[in-house]
């Protein structure tokens, strides 16, 4: 497989606008030729006999019942807050509201 050169790495920072120094440059195309073979090799082992899978076990969702609990009261919730204002949690103003 062909390495990927300077020229080409500086053809995608351009692209991605991004500035790289001469040094990086070298550093990058190894960097990215590295790359390429892992992808190229990953596509070697796909096979036409191997069915494509999300997953490597099959996958069974297991639901249960709702069950309807109690929740809190209105009491109980407002118990532990900071402030409460009219049966509800007061909290600090955060935007600028016009009358």
């Amino acid at each position: 497989m062909a390495t990927i050169s300077r020229e080409e790495v500086a053809h995608l920072a351009r692209l991605a606008r991004l500035a790289v120094t001469d040094d990086e440059l070298d550093t990058f195309a190894g960097q990215l030729d590295v790359i390429l073979q892992a992808v190229a090799q990953v596509g070697e082992v796909a096979a036409v006999d191997v069915p494509p899978t999300s997953h490597s076990v099959p996958l069974t969702n297991v639901f249960r019942d709702d069950v309807v609990v109690p929740g809190l009261t209105r009491e109980e919730a407002l118990s532990g807050a900071p402030d409460a204002e009219e049966n509800r949690f007061r909290v600090p103003r955060i935007l600028d509201e016009e009358a």
